[in-house]
């Protein structure tokens, strides 16, 4: 297998430590989706991160539907969610929350990166702001202080998710993420971050 894309993307981190954590063997080739188009159009011609070439050949796109392949291709290492309903449910609503602060946290990226300050809309930015507040809130909460991880004794896709985005967000929003409002998330990402699999795929 070969995983596509940049390790400071969250959707590209999380899949590539959920590979290592379910000891499936896969090459990284770090190309950006900025800086080297043209090289990852000739991989993925949508030029999506993280792009999954299978051992089949097949291109896969978009994390959540490559893990939910990785999933099914081996059941018994990289499922890494619980199976009682609501548990499953529970899973879900956390994943869904950190999958919002990181598509909100890409936006701020693009819009204040990207576009010309001319061009930026303040009202839109206050709401992707405030979008970005509510999820990392209710994050906290579904988080809460147990431990070690938050479905048993060992860390599962919700585990890895959250930890990966808020790392994310604190190296590209630091003031979005502060520990002392985050204590919960912030202890989750140190405990995450500590495990070979997510040393193995440093943030960068």
């Amino acid at each position: 297998m070969r995983l596509i894309g940049m390790l400071d993307s969250p959707y590209v981190r999380r899949v590539a430590i959920t590979l290592r954590m379910a000891g499936i063997p896969f090459t990284h080739e770090p190309l950006s989706v900025l800086r080297e188009v043209e090289a990852f159009r000739a991989v993925n011609p949508v030029v999506k991160a993280p792009t999954l070439l299978t051992d089949a050949g097949i291109t896969l796109m978009d994390s959540t539907l490559i893990l939910a392949h990785l999933a099914e291709l081996h059941p018994g290492r990289a499922r890494l969610m619980p199976t009682a309903p609501e548990a499953h449910a529970q899973a879900c609503r956390i994943l869904g929350l950190a999958l919002a602060a990181a598509d909100k946290t890409v936006q701020l990226v693009y819009e204040r990166n990207l576009r010309p300050e001319e061009k930026r809309h303040a009202p839109w930015l206050d709401r992707i702001e405030g979008q970005l507040a509510a999820a990392y809130a209710e994050l906290e909460r579904e988080v809460g202080a147990q431990g070690p991880w938050l479905f048993g004794s060992a860390p599962l896709q919700p585990d890895i998710t959250a930890a990966v985005v808020y790392r994310f967000t604190q190296n590209i929003r630091n003031e979005a993420v502060s520990e002392v409002e985050h204590p919960n998330l912030a202890a989750l990402c140190a405990r995450a971050e500590a495990l070979p699999a997510f040393q193995a795929c440093p943030f960068r």
